[in-house]
């Protein structure tokens, strides 16, 4: 049987999450600008050889680097979550979905969604039209269920690496 992946993605069996490797990514959690220097004093490797690590990381998409914001305070006046329902293959939904430029997050869920989608908007009429002109659209969306966000209260990325 053959398993179904991501192009780059790579599971823990390939080696890639070593100690060394979840201890650079607890510390890129901590601080996303931590130097290769600071990394490698915390981790006990050189320079040199944490700077590779992180790339390759990097490259087979275990982990990004990225400054997270919260969407209403940088503009952006309306986020929600998306309960969506579908008929067919979940997957091609997410797949079309994920391409809108307004989404930042697609998952496939078991329960009463069968995918969650979160959107940042500009305002409340942007929201109307992605949900109604763009995903309810799709012939194979049988309903959605909107979530809007009021404030964003908690949102960290570290959890470190298992």
């Amino acid at each position: 049987m053959q398993s179904r992946r991501t192009p780059g993605h790579r599971s823990a069996s390939d080696g890639l999450l070593d100690d060394i490797n979840k201890a650079i990514i607890e510390q890129l959690q901590q601080d996303g600008r931590r130097s290769y220097a600071a990394m490698a004093a915390a981790v006990g490797l050189s320079e040199a050889a944490v700077r590779p690590r992180v790339q390759r990381l990097l490259d087979a998409g275990v982990m990004q680097i990225v400054a997270v914001t919260d969407p209403l305070r940088v503009g952006f006046r309306r986020g929600a979550m998306i309960g969506v329902r579908v008929t067919g293959d979940t997957r091609v939904v997410a797949d079309t979905i994920a391409e809108l430029a307004e989404v930042d997050y697609v998952v496939l869920t078991a329960g009463s969604f069968d995918l969650i989608v979160e959107i940042v908007a500009e305002d409340d009429e942007h929201l109307l039209d992605l949900i109604n002109s763009r995903i309810r659209a799709l012939p194979q969306v049988l309903a959605t269920e909107t979530f809007v966000y009021l404030r964003l209260v908690k949102q960290t990325y570290t959890w470190g690496a298992r």
